[in-house]
């Protein structure tokens, strides 16, 4: 059943009530209406006091479904097998073939060993990730009371339907989205409000006061009071059954994926055109020979599509991601999903939800009204007199709290229900028709009587017979968003004239470290957005205290039907909140910035950011979450408080810089390797040992491991891979190898010709084989930086690592191990000498081709639809940027001329003097 989700009260409705000369104004709290279709609501006609018949429930039980949510479970050996699939994988899978087809069973075997390796790593860290549907059913209750046929049962959760008729009181977890009819559970009246929590539903930090007529919604907590209420909705048609549905949907690929298949689509493409070229020259040029034979030529040719396809890529980047999660996992932040590891160094806009997450969710005392003399230990101790001892109400709880660890008098007490020096001799508890709490007290040192009320700020002015300072005070409080609690006392002889103490201030009180948290991730580039379901003015004050801006708009922004998409997604990324959303609207919100190309973050702890958490490229559950938010998302914090963001970010970030390192080396090592290898064959006739080829691939490979451990520069802005700028360099890069290559090559040819070489090609091909194991090995020196290669240097373990490869190739060489005849010292260390010399040059190649580079000139060289509308929006945005700072440049300009002017005329008034 489709559903409309309405905000009551488009504008701030305030109810003023008259007390003294001037008016307290009571801010309207804003509830979300769901939409009732007229067949739905001519079933919930139901007798309270007979409810269903068994006839009734199965037909409606037919129509709407069980009162669970319904979830597709994906068999585990698909997900295993899912990741073989991907482009990267496809080549791999295809070199293991070609291998096959070849009889190269010892390549065959390390090749299809990495790419288990790669599929296994992924599959094991993701496994751990608990599923969010079932956390979503564990929030749910199990069982309930219900009317039935003329008799109140206890039943299953899941046998309820729309009309049945159940009873809600203290403790219990609402079962179903239900309207409350204002009766107890035989059909007395009742007095009060019901009390409910959906803090983990909708973001309010306090628990709701609902009468006859009112919505509850699945899985809220009853806090006070006792009800019966009318099944409205069951399943995946109540609140908490949408935000299932939304989770369910985004299952999108990653953004990782998106990239790594942009990277193997580009080397599948290279790879299969030359070597298809070389294929079909080798057969014409052969042809009728035993070397243009099918076979030989595809052996030939199998080889070195073999040694191009970068068989390490998957692998190097999942350890990478692993070791990055390690270290995580040690400042206690959980990785469930590895690729989240580097999709998190991208992010540029952090959502975060507000309640439980930048605020503790617990009331706090704040700054009190004083009036009469009274100070804040003096209101504090008469709020305690007048608490009720054991309430369960989070206001008492506060009051409580904050009394017992400020006023000395309550510390370090043998009975803790007794206060040093005071006795309450009478106490009537809190009363919805009054309003307040009184208590009856003694103070045994003095022997005085005295009364203390406390409860609704209008209720205890009214008391002390008008006070218009108080009422302004709690005006201003409500303003903030700040609950405001009145006291009052006895004056001293009397038990009937009361005076004011004050006016208590609650609030949930941001976390400690909440505002230097937010603080260094704007520092690093990351915009925070609050996105709550509490009220307006409450985020704005929350906002304030954590030094965010202070545009936070209401949930109508998002979906104003007079607006269009884009104009929406403008207000997302100009705002710096929103309130009173509910699941759908954050949901919205994420999607509408990740549209706009934005990787989004996202913050939660609970069920109404499970939606969020799951739809955004990183989801963060923070300490204390809810089942469904720690299911929902990629990476779940054990420590309190979002300190621990900063250490992911700047893990991530250095996590991105190597897999950014080692991808540019790999392009770049295969684009020279198939370009030079094409020309070769084609326009010389000269191949090299398939052993040889199959040897500079394994080699390199395996030392590029040590890739995830190598110092990193840590960016100061969101990373970002731009695909067009990594093939434009690793071209440029490869085809310069390239040149280097031949001049290897013939250099060698050379000493072949007159004779200091081996006719037999031997030593050419040694020379070869070193040159092309240390060049474009020696590169990642290069590529692990965009600035210069000596701004950071490697870490010892990755230097290491890369030059003993390249050493034992040259000593492979040097003595005429495996590649047929010595070639000596001289030409081994002239080799790897020119081949460092070389990467020197070649990094300053990079480092201004990254210099120069920009958006402009990639939608120019790699022209389309979508680059060039995102040109002219940037154009475009540049234009009003100017006009905007010309016009603010005119008035101060304006401004500046009127100070010199007052000056002047305050300058001649002197004078005159």
């Amino acid at each position: 059943m489709s559903e409309k989700i309405e905000i009551t009260g488009e504008k701030q409705d305030i109810h003023e009530k008259k007390v003294g000369n001037v008016e307290i104004e009571e801010q309207a709290h804003h509830e979300h209406v769901d939409e009732i279709s007229p067949e739905l609501e001519a079933l919930l006609g139901t007798d309270p006091l007979t409810g269903l018949t068994d006839e009734e429930v199965l037909r409606r039980r037919e129509t709407f479904g069980r009162n669970e949510l319904i979830e597709k479970k994906r068999h585990p050996l698909l997900k295993f097998l899912s990741y073989f699939t991907g482009a990267i994988a496809y080549l791999i899978e295809i070199a293991v073939i070609c291998s096959a087809i070849v009889g190269d069973w010892a390549d065959f075997g390390i090749i299809l060993a990495l790419l288990f390796i790669n599929a296994i790593i992924g599959f094991v860290e993701e496994a751990k990730a608990e599923s969010a549907l079932d956390a979503l059913k564990q929030t749910l209750a199990l069982k309930t009371r219900c009317w039935r046929n003329g008799h109140l049962v206890e039943l299953d959760t899941a046998e309820l339907v729309p009309g049945d008729v159940i009873v809600l009181r203290l403790g219990d977890i609402i079962p179903a989205d239900g309207r409350l009819l204002g009766i107890g559970a035989t059909g007395e009246a009742t007095e009060g409000d019901l009390q409910v929590d959906q803090s983990a539903l909708t973001g309010e930090s306090l628990p709701l006061s609902k009468n006859k007529g009112a919505t509850v919604y699945s899985s809220s907590i009853v806090k006070q009071g006792q009800q019966m209420a009318v099944v409205t909705k069951t399943g995946g048609d109540t609140f908490i059954g949408r935000a299932a549905g939304l989770m369910a949907v985004a299952t999108e690929e990653g953004h990782f994926q998106k990239i790594i298949n942009r990277i193997g689509n580009f080397l599948i493409l290279i790879t299969v055109v030359l070597v298809l070229i070389i294929m079909v020259y080798l057969l014409v040029k052969y042809r009728g020979t035993d070397a243009g034979k099918f076979t030989r030529v595809l052996e030939r040719v199998l080889v070195l599509t073999i040694a191009a396809i970068p068989v390490g890529l998957p692998t190097v980047m999942s350890v990478t991601m692993a070791v990055g999660a390690k270290e995580l996992a040690l400042r206690k932040v959980i990785v469930k999903r590895l690729t989240a590891v580097e999709e998190m160094a991208s992010v540029s806009v952090l959502c975060s939800d507000k309640t439980g997450t930048l605020t503790l969710n617990e009331l706090t005392f704040d700054e009190p009204y004083l009036t009469n003399g009274y100070s804040s230990d003096d209101i504090l101790l008469l709020s305690y007199l007048a608490a009720e001892p054991g309430a369960n109400d989070p206001i008492e709880f506060a009051v409580r709290t904050a009394a017992e660890a400020q006023l000395s008098i309550l510390q370090n007490r043998t009975h803790k229900h007794e206060v040093p020096g005071y006795k309450v001799t009478s106490f009537l508890p809190f009363n919805p028709t009054t309003k307040m709490t009184q208590a009856t007290v003694l103070n045994t040192n003095t022997q005085e009587t005295f009364k203390v009320a406390k409860g609704a700020p209008q209720v205890i002015i009214r008391l002390v017979g008008g006070d218009d300072d108080a009422v302004r005070a709690v005006n201003s409080l409500a303003k903030r968003g700040l609950r405001a609690l009145g006291v009052a006392r006895t004056k001293p002889g009397s038990l009937e004239s009361y005076e004011l103490v004050g006016m208590i201030s609650l609030i949930d009180p941001p976390r400690p470290d909440s505002a230097e948290t937010i603080r260094r991730c704007n520092t690093m580039g990351v915009d925070v957005k609050m996105i709550t379901g509490d009220q307006q003015i409450i985020a704005k004050e929350v906002a304030h205290r954590l030094g965010m801006g202070r545009v936070i708009l209401d949930a109508n922004h998002l979906v104003d039907a007079d607006k269009s998409e884009e104009e929406v997604t403008d207000h997302c990324i100009r705002a710096d909140g929103f309130a009173q959303v509910i699941p759908e609207h954050k949901h919205r919100v994420v999607e509408l910035l990740q549209k706009r190309g934005i990787l989004v973050g996202m913050t939660g702890d609970g069920v109404n950011d499970a939606p969020a958490l799951k739809k955004a490229n990183v989801g963060i559950a923070v300490h204390g979450c809810t089942d469904a938010a720690r299911s929902a998302a990629d990476i779940v914090l054990l420590a309190p408080g979002l300190s621990t963001i900063v250490d992911g970010l700047m893990t991530s970030r250095a996590i991105f810089q190597r897999m950014r390192s080692y991808a540019l080396y790999r392009i770049t090592s295969t684009v020279h390797f198939l370009i030079f290898f094409f020309f070769v064959t084609i326009v010389n006739d000269w191949h090299m040992k398939p052993i040889l080829l199959i040897l500079i691939c394994i080699l390199n490979d395996a030392a590029t491991l040590v890739i995830a451990v190598d110092n990193a520069k840590i960016s100061a802005h969101p990373d970002k891979w731009r695909i067009g700028q990594l093939i434009f360099l690793s071209v440029v890069l490869g085809v310069l190898l390239t040149g280097l290559s031949y001049a290897h090559f013939f250099t060698a040819k050379h000493f072949e010709k007159i004779g200091e070489f081996d006719t037999e090609g031997h030593q050419l091909e040694a020379v070869m084989y070193l040159h092309i194991s240390s060049a474009p090995h020696f590169v990642i020196f290069s590529t692990r930086l965009s600035g210069y290669f000596w701004e950071n240097m490697p870490s010892p373990i990755f230097f290491i690592a890369v030059m003993g490869t390249q050493v034992f190739a040259m000593l492979i060489c040097v003595y005429g191990v495996i590649v047929g005849k010595a070639i000596g010292w001289t030409w081994g260390i002239c080799v790897i000498l020119v081949s460092l010399f070389y990467f020197i040059i070649l990094d300053f190649v990079k480092v201004y081709i990254f210099k120069n580079w920009s958006f402009e000139f990639t939608a120019h060289a790699w022209p389309s639809k979508e680059r060039r509308e995102k040109l002219a929006a940037r154009k475009q945005r540049v234009i009003q940027q100017q006009r905007v700072w010309s016009s603010i440049d005119k008035v101060r300009a304006v401004g500046l001329k009127i100070k010199v002017l007052e000056a002047l005329k305050k300058g001649a008034a002197e004078v005159k003097a």
